[in-house]
């Protein structure tokens, strides 16, 4: 048995809402046990015996059926998840930044949006592996930051999520805890 970190993109914001008990209510019907939901922001927790590959397959089709959501989501191994929170460089916790790590699952994808994050300059970023990069934005000006702006575009709405180093920190403890 796995424990894997699944993150959903986009839910709970532009009129896509989700509740999480009723998302892991639906989830009892697939191949999981242990699920737990984190925070409204669609993370969550689980293990599983079948691959991560399968349980990306299988949580999106949970999403579309039951919830008739155009789903996408990251899956992680819970090791994996450690893995990128102890080798981020930022702070979980500062006044002037905020630390995110941006999560892929196309990595061709998340290189070029590294790649572009460098060409607009003024980007603290640094890739963490091949799934993930870690990035700061100025406190109280995420949403305006030329890089949260960059990685919103729609060419990279069905490979990538951002979650705050403390909310990634919290499904690190929870997938831990399984």
């Amino acid at each position: 048995m796995t424990s894997y970190a699944v993150f959903l993109r986009g839910i709970n914001v532009g009129g896509i809402n989700i509740k999480m008990a009723d998302l892991k209510a639906a989830l009892k019907e697939y191949p999981f046990s242990d699920v737990k939901t984190l925070l409204a922001s669609g993370n969550v927790v689980l293990q599983s015996e079948i691959s991560a590959k399968d349980v990306k397959a299988q949580f999106e089709k949970c999403l579309r059926e039951t919830f008739g959501y155009d789903a996408w989501v990251v899956v992680l191994t819970a090791s994996r998840v450690a893995e990128l929170v102890a080798a981020c460089p930022y702070p979980a916790d500062d006044r002037s930044t905020h630390s995110y790590i941006t999560l892929a699952s196309d990595t061709s994808l998340l290189d070029e949006l590294f790649a572009a994050g460098e060409a607009l300059g003024g980007v603290e970023q640094v890739r963490l592996g091949p799934e993930a990069s870690a990035w700061l934005a100025p406190a109280g000006g995420t949403l305006e930051s030329p890089f949260s702006k960059l990685s919103s575009k729609p060419r990279y709405k069905a490979s990538t999520t951002t979650r705050n180093l403390r909310t990634l920190i919290k499904v690190r403890d929870a997938a831990a805890a399984l």
